[in-house]
């Protein structure tokens, strides 16, 4: 593998782990009665609409047939791909449910 490809490699894993991302969020909104759009523009309030994130709508399943997503584990994968200001408002939604 030459430095080319190996660049499109590691890129084309970013952008699948990425994707893997915006879907644990998706779906742990799902489990959690949120609407993961929402929260995103509560985020991003001058964002347009997030490609990622409709696709990663289409991919979702009813909370009854996912698996629990741990709190920790949003705010993890949140923050691990810079989405701060988004772990921001996950943490706050956090917060108003445990009170």
């Amino acid at each position: 593998m030459d430095r080319k490809q190996l660049e499109e490699q590691i890129i084309k894993n970013y952008q699948n782990d990425e994707k893997m991302m915006i879907l644990i969020f998706a779906q742990w909104c799902i489990n959690n009665d949120m609407d993961p759009e929402e929260l995103y523009k509560l985020a991003y309030p001058y964002q347009a609409n997030n490609r990622a994130l409709e696709e990663a709508m289409e991919l979702t399943v009813p909370k009854i047939e996912s698996n629990e997503i741990p709190d920790q584990t949003v705010l993890h994968v949140l923050q691990l791909f810079g989405n701060d200001d988004l772990a921001f408002v996950v943490q706050g939604e956090i917060d108003k449910r445990k009170s």
